[in-house]
């Protein structure tokens, strides 16, 4: 089992640890639904350095990601990020990711920790028609993020880089807690702004410890990856292997707006189709009209109580006070029925289907 290099640090804090993704990660250090809504009104930090980073470079590295991505990569210009899908011939979801474009012909894909290696073999296999250096270095970076609206003034005492004047999906390399080529950028999965750094593994323990040694009045609380999921499940986030597979296709799951068909990439004449005549099945959020807490793999039934879908996430938000989830559903089944049922033990509880995100913040 993979330890992070901020291993000890968690054990030290009293952090419950669990196999997550094949690493020892921390779940929680206190209340999950303290550490939720610390993040919410402060300033939270998650150490996430088990997910992956891929660098691509050279002639035709954009060509191949054009391919390989379901969005428009040549929206891209260094400095700038954006959201995405691998994408496979049946339609299907292989992973979502981060695409940071570095600069001219070089990029940073930021892969979720369980696929890695499905990933950068998918990508060299696709790249046999193009020829681009394709390099994994997952093993030798950490990756940790600042979360919360007191996040960038916070993290602002450790860089000359203008946070706030950073724009959403963008990035730099700059120096961090006097640490050099530190990548900074804000695309985070939380909903409540901040920051993410990227750091060489030798730097990573120094710059945890200046983070919590300026904290003189708790801005900052480690958080676990219980409530990182809580606080993207407000947000409407899909989450890898719950919400989106290798059997969901990004218009199932409501992200038709990171899918261009007209890039030709990897399952382009799927997504065309189902784009103009829609699809049989799609990702809705609902929350729950009763007391109870939808799971994953709860069924979903209509008005006369017909099974017509399955829920993939589901918890309770500590800011509605009320269970909320998300899951696909059959469209026909669903008829004109504004209210569907989710299936809790032996009980029908009455929900209602509701626009994403959750919360606004």
């Amino acid at each position: 089992m993979k330890k992070t290099f901020l291993f000890n640090k968690h054990s030290q804090l009293g952090a419950k640890i669990s196999n997550f993704a094949g690493f020892q990660m921390p779940i929680s250090y206190s209340s999950v639904n303290k550490e939720h809504m610390h993040v919410r009104n402060s300033a939270g930090i998650f150490d996430v350095s088990h997910m992956g980073e891929i660098f691509i470079s050279g002639k035709n590295s954009t060509k191949l990601l054009q391919r390989v991505c379901s969005n428009d990569i040549s929206k891209l210009h260094p400095g700038m990020a954006q959201y995405n899908c691998i994408t496979n011939f049946e339609g299907g979801i292989i992973d979502d990711l981060i695409v940071y474009q570095i600069e001219i012909e070089k990029y940073l894909l930021v892969v979720n920790a369980s696929n890695i290696q499905k990933d950068y073999t998918w990508i060299l296999d696709q790249n046999k028609a193009f020829n681009a250096t394709i390099n994994d270095e997952s093993n030798n970076y950490s990756l940790l993020a600042v979360q919360g609206p007191k996040a960038i003034d916070y993290c602002q005492n450790f860089t000359d880089v203008d946070l706030k004047g950073m724009k959403n999906y963008s990035h730099v390399t700059s120096k961090f807690n006097n640490c050099n080529e530190i990548l900074l950028s804000k695309t985070g999965y939380t909903g409540s702004g901040g920051l993410e750094i990227y750091i060489p593994n030798k730097d990573v323990v120094n710059v945890w410890d200046s983070l919590f040694k300026f904290n003189n009045n708790k801005i900052l609380k480690p958080i676990g990856l219980a409530a990182r999921d809580t606080l993207r499940i407000e947000m409407g986030y899909c989450l890898y292997g719950n919400d989106i597979n290798d059997n969901t296709s990004p218009i199932e799951a409501g992200l038709g707006w990171i899918t261009k068909p007209e890039t030709e990439c990897i399952g382009f004449e799927i997504f065309e189709n189902q784009i103009n005549n829609g699809t049989k099945k799609k990702l809705v959020g609902f929350k729950l009209k009763n007391r109870g807490i939808p799971r994953g793999g709860y069924k979903i039934y209509n008005s006369s109580h017909k099974e017509i879908g399955v829920t993939t996430s589901g918890t309770f938000s500590p800011v509605l006070k009320k269970g909320i989830g998300l899951g696909y559903i059959n469209i026909e089944s669903l008829g004109t029925d504004k209210d569907i049922y989710i299936k809790i033990r032996d009980e029908f509880i009455e929900s209602e289907i509701v626009k994403l995100p959750f919360i606004e913040i």
